[in-house]
């Protein structure tokens, strides 16, 4: 512990001040804010992930709709419609659609906002201790303030970020979970400063801490989860405090009664949040590419209205005074002026080319979609009852392009279980992987009074091997398992004494790492049970005999060793070290002679190919001469950096190898089949994860992220490639490129620090990007959430592609906010992820459906909905341009009025929202079955510049068939205007209607309904709109009396719109058999092979065995980070003595049998059932030579 030195000057870095118990101090500088100006310089502690305040929404919301260029547009011509000069359309017929769509938007976000604060709301609400003068008082978590003390209570979420004062446990320790900050599950240690908790853990405790009036000074707020530096100055002393003095808000107090705490950060100033990024209008890659669409329409609509403009004032200067009728109309204007107004009336004119109906539609499919998410019973959880939710309505077709798919793994991933899954010991392998198929009966460890069940264990042989007498080895083995770790053991029932234990349940284990965890477990399950330790003894309980252990020295776990050991004296007085670690670091200290070696290597490449962690187990008898030496040499070596290294690693050789553990990193259920469903659908997975570097690559392996014989690009190789300055960075040495070289068998793995280069250096993130798309896979570790936050912005920085992250803690908030999508997983490590992201899951799996059919149906039913939409639009205005050359440029409209505003509106508004919300080119079960289906979307096939280009030629093409088809017909009868128009319109909507017919491949009962609705419709508005009546009432707005009955009762009308529509549909009809016959799309040879399908599935055969990489077969002691260790040999929170304990525990007078030790000869493996996890086959004791 640091020690108090005198009070000088602070730090100028240090310039955060923080007064114990006082609020008056700390209310003044409270941070105000108003609109965009801010006052003042502490937050508060109030979560706020909303946008809208009742102030900001009515301008927020209006500012981030006319950022869409359409809503601009429009609301450009609404003001011209409503100057009478040059209006050739009523107002109404724009202000009245605007409005609605304003409306319809503002309200939907509005809902979506009032979501969010109501989740901010409980969050908020949550309840803490706070120190008052009447003592602790229950308060929300909005209430508190910088410089407050607060009480915790044993797995409660600490509130805001705190310093660490003092606790119930000994030494004022404290443990934490840090799930929901980095991912791990592992538990981490905190300290209180010694002065602190001498001061104040007088009891009562309460009028220490009101007492309280240190003073912090520390860093100003900032991101760095992982850095802390600050002062504390009280009663003229100094003390140094950092990382292991503070408690971060979301942590979980864990294996702690009691721990009080200062307030530091409060709110947005506290780390986590530092690190969740700001609240971000997303919109699709679909929609952008409609705004540049729009401000193509409107540049073509404006050179088409000046090119129109002039020729009215060509006709006006030089044809009209030679016809007699139009010399005495005109003379009124000058042809200057009429060219002024001509203008703007054909700018009204032509405006329906982009209405309003296509947004409101396009509002409407949008939630249409997203209910649709949350209706489907196959992404719902009913072991949780939660099911899939769409938080954000307009990202629905995004879902059908994602290219980079960057996941978290602690928690969405994995189901944070280890289970001890095999073992090989003595050269004997026992236990199997689970079959899904059969199930194995479970252990009868009845006779164990210790436990605790859910040993997922089956084979036999093992427990009846340790309980008989002459199996020495396997003894061992489990014995070195129950010494060989930093575990801490905490009885459930405080009260009941280890002596009667036995029949009052089980120690609870807190471990630094899970592996520890689950191999203590095992072996307490098994028969060796650890009971407890102190600060030179462990006492364990082996097959119901009580043995107590002098420790003599723990050789603690680091990074760099990649093994620990115990140097323990059983109660015999024999010394032994018992070690474990990664299997490159034992095998290489083993003795000469040493036996098993080969049956264990075998073993190895067993458990690698089942995906399973792996560490080897090994002994070493110590003689009492050598002891006493190396002890003195530790001594005075104690003081000497690295010197202690090179002394830990002389007594760790001459190992006699005893076993293999292999342990199952539970995944979650369906997560290997996604991420090979993914891959083969052409989306690159990322696993961005804050753990250790071998965790995430055994979980990659197992995950099939990785192909077993993948090269893994890390280290000072991914250096030097990352520092080649050719684009094509080679994969094998310069020999081959990296896109043929390594596109299958390459994955690069990068960790936190060496990510830091990339914003020094930021040619190393572009070739890191390229180096990417020639890699299989990439695994970011040992990363924080701003950093998964930059990798996600490098992708999008570097290339166009749609990214998706997807995470279910607060550590993945900031990349759930960067990406073009966020999905938040409804999982152990809070609800922050799921309240900041635009879809919510309970299961990673769900990802496969949402993406694959939700997402694909949503990308294709949106990109032809606007195509056609686009089409239908575009010719129907543009026969406006056409009859412009025959009314002399005047502005007169080709339709009707009414006709104008209903035909967008009620005559084909309905059948192309069936062909939005219902289209399917392949069922559900075809689009799982065929995920390259999933490619269209991934390139931008269906939705481009180029299809868009040809959907306007094509529009130009109707609308010239439109107009001129009819003019020619017409031309020689005696057909008044009236009739001529309502020709064109009924041909205009019969072209539309058959196009969209043709557009449909998947038919429902509202299709047909839609289509006969708006068909009637228009025949029945258009009679009722020629009536006599409303003439009568409005003769300026219902002007054509009588014209529809004129008009149909003529065959040559019916024929005339029947050729017309005929004419019109053409080209799209021969394209598409052309397109058939000469290149048939994917979807078609699916349907094409699908009854084969039904009556033959498809067999993939795989063989049994796959060699794997040796590199990667263990993985447990580089996995597990920094122990318990300095606390157990520093004695800190360990009695020196060992607690009364009886010498026997009384476990029904188990019996040992002598018998003769149960060989093993196998056959070859069988080739039938693949183990879960890696696609690999089943490997079990009967399955395997060894």
């Amino acid at each position: 512990m640091p020690t108090g030195v005198s009070v000088g000057s602070v730090a100028a870095d240090l310039s955060w001040e923080v007064r114990a118990n006082n609020r008056l101090f700390h209310r003044k500088q409270r941070r105000r804010s108003c609109l965009c100006l801010h006052r003042g310089r502490y937050s508060d502690n109030v979560i706020r992930s909303y946008k809208y305040s009742a102030l900001t929404f009515l301008p927020l919301s209006l500012f981030e709709q006319f950022q869409r260029i359409a809503n601009i547009y429009f609301l450009c011509i609404v003001v011209l419609q409503s100057i009478p000069a040059i209006s050739t359309l009523p107002w109404y017929t724009t202000m009245i659609p605007l409005l609605t769509v304003l409306s319809v938007r503002g309200f939907k976000d509005l809902a979506d906002d009032l979501a969010r604060r109501h989740s901010d709301s409980q969050i908020n609400r949550q309840p803490c201790d706070l120190l008052t003068n009447e003592g602790f008082t229950s308060v929300q978590w909005k209430d508190v303030c910088v410089g407050d003390v607060l009480r915790l209570h044993k797995d409660q979420t600490v509130p805001a970020d705190l310093l660490l004062l003092t606790t119930t446990e000994p030494h004022s320790l404290c443990y934490i979970e840090t799930s929901d900050i980095d991912g791990e599950t592992n538990l981490k240690i905190r300290q209180a400063l010694a002065v602190t908790h001498q001061e104040l853990s007088s009891d009562p405790i309460e009028p220490s801490l009101l007492a309280f009036d240190g003073q912090v000074w520390c860093e100003e707020p900032n991101s760095h989860l992982h850095s802390f530096k600050g002062v504390l100055e009280w009663r003229d002393m100094r003390h140094l405090l950092d990382t292991g003095h503070i408690l971060l808000r979301g942590t979980v107090l864990r294996n702690t009664r009691v721990a009080y705490g200062l307030t530091i950060y409060t709110g947005l100033d506290s780390k986590i949040l530092q690190n969740c990024g700001q609240t971000a209008v997303k919109t699709t890659q679909v929609e952008r590419t409609l705004n540049k669409v729009v401000v193509g329409i409107v540049l073509l609509v404006l050179l088409f209205a000046l090119l129109l403009a002039v020729g009215a004032g060509i006709f006006e200067a030089r044809v009209a005074p030679g016809i007699e009728a139009l010399a005495e109309l005109g003379g009124r204007y000058t042809p200057v002026y009429k060219v002024f107004l001509t203008f703007w009336g054909y700018i009204i004119l032509l405006s329906p080319s982009m209405p309003m109906s296509l947004y409101i539609t396009f509002e409407l499919v949008h939630v249409i979609h997203s209910l649709f998410i949350g209706w489907d019973l196959d992404l719902y959880d009913g072991g949780v009852d939660v099911p899939a939710h769409a938080r954000s309505t307009t990202l629905n077709e995004e879902l059908g392009q994602v290219r980079y798919l960057l996941s978290d793994k602690t928690g969405t991933l994995t189901e944070n279980r280890l289970i001890f899954r095999q073992c090989c010991v003595a050269g004997v392998l026992y236990g199997n992987m689970p079959d899904k198929a059969k199930k194995h009966d479970p252990l009868d460890l009845s006779w164990n009074p210790f436990s605790c069940g859910g040993l997922q264990f089956s084979d036999k042989r093992l427990v009846d091997t340790l309980r008989k007498p002459g199996s020495p080895d396997v003894r061992e083995f489990f014995k070195a398992l129950a010494l060989c770790h930093t575990v801490m053991a905490e009885w459930k029932d405080a009260g009941v004494s280890e002596e009667a234990s036995a029949g009052a349940g089980a120690p609870v284990y807190q471990a630094a790492s899970p592996d520890e965890e689950t191999l203590v477990g095992a072996a307490r399950e098994l028969g060796w049970v650890f009971l407890s330790r102190t600060r030179d003894s462990m006492t364990l309980s082996e097959l119901g005999h009580r043995r107590q252990y002098q420790l003599l020295a723990l050789l603690d776990f680091t990074s760099q060793r990649r093994r620990m050991s115990v140097l323990v004296r059983d109660p015999e007085g024999e010394l032994k070290l018992y070690c474990k670690g990664a299997d490159i670091v034992i095998l290489e200290r083993l003795r000469k002679d040493s036996t098993y070696c080969e049956s264990t290597e075998k073993a190895l490449e067993v458990f690698s190919q089942g995906c399973l962690r792996t560490l080897c187990v090994a002994v070493r008898s110590v003689q009492e001469g050598l002891w006493e030496e190396w002890s003195r040499a530790l001594e005075l070596a104690a003081m000497t950096t690295g010197a202690s290294d090179d002394l830990y690693d002389n007594m760790e050789r001459e190992l006699t190898l005893l076993g293999v553990t292999a342990i199952e990193d539970q995944l979650q259920v369906g997560v290997p089949e996604t991420i090979a469903t993914l891959r083969q659908a052409g989306i690159k997975v990322w696993v961005l994860t804050g753990d250790k570097k071998e965790t995430a690559v055994n979980v990659g392996f197992a995950c099939r992220l990785l192909d077993p014989g993948t090269r893994l690009l890390q280290g000072e190789e991914l250096r030097q490639l990352l520092q080649t300055p050719s684009p094509e960075i080679p994969l094998d040495g310069g020999h081959g490129k990296g896109k043929g070289a390594g596109n299958r068998t390459s994955a690069m793995v990068i960790t936190g620090p060496e990510l830091v280069e990339f914003e020094e250096q930021p040619e190393l993130g572009k070739r890191f990007i390229a180096l990417s798309r020639q890699c299989q896979a990439v695994l970011c570790c040992r990363t924080t959430p701003s950093q998964k936050a930059g990798v996600v912005q490098l992708i999008r920085k570097y290339t166009s592609s749609i990214t998706m992250a997807i995470g279910d803690g607060a550590n993945d908030v900031n990349m759930i906010k960067t990406a073009h999508i966020g999905v938040g997983l409804n999982g152990l490590e809070g609800g922050q992820a799921v309240q900041n992201a635009d879809f919510s899951l309970a299961k990673f799996h769900f990802l496969r459906k949402l993406l694959l059919v939700h997402g694909r149906w949503s990308y294709r039913r949106i990109s032809v909905f606007l195509r056609y939409f686009l089409y239908k639009t575009s010719s129907f205005a543009f026969v406006h341009v056409w009859f412009a050359f025959c009314n002399g440029f005047s502005g007169q409209p080709m339709y009707e009025t009414w006709f104008i505003t209903l035909y967008t509106v009620l005559y084909t508004s309905f059948p192309v929202q069936c062909l939005a919300v219902f289209e399917q080119d392949v069922s559900a079960e075809g689009s799982l079955r065929w995920p390259s289906l999933y490619q269209l979307g991934v390139g931008r096939q269906l939705f481009n510049p180029r299809l868009l280009a040809g959907t306007f030629l094509y529009s130009i093409y109707t609308s010239l068939v439109l107009f001129f088809l009819p003019l020619s017909v017409f031309c020689f009868s005696a057909i008044d205007f009236q009739t001529f128009s309502i020709t064109v319109a009924t041909a205009s909507v019969f072209t539309s209607t058959t196009e969209l017919i043709l557009q449909t491949g998947y038919w429902t009962m509202f299709n047909v309904a839609a289509i006969v609705f708006s068909m009637s419709m228009y025949f029945l508005a258009t009679l009722i709109l020629h009536s006599p009546l409303l003439h009568t009432i409005a003769p300026a707005d219902f002007y054509f009396l009588g014209a529809f009955q004129n008009a149909f009762a003529s065959p040559l009308v019916w024929l005339t719109v029947l050729l017309t529509t005929c004419t019109a549909v053409l080209p799209s009809l021969a394209a598409r058999a052309l397109l058939l016959v000469l290149n048939p799309p994917d979807t078609h040879r699916v349907h094409s092979s699908d009854g084969a399908i039904r009556t033959e599935r498809h067999l993939e055969l795989r063989p049994a065995f796959r060699r794997g990489h040796v590199r990667r077969r263990s993985s447990y002691a580089m996995s597990q980070g920094p122990g318990f260790g300095w606390l157990i040999t520093s004695g800190v929170a360990l009695d020196k003595t060992s607690a009364t304990q009886s010498d026997r525990v009384d476990i029904n007078k188990i019996e040992m049998d002598f018998a003769t030790k149960m060989q093993m000869h196998v056959p070859q493996a069988d080739h039938s059932q693949e183990s879960a996890g890696c696609g690999q086959t089943e490997l079990t004791a009967d399955a395997v030579d060894l």
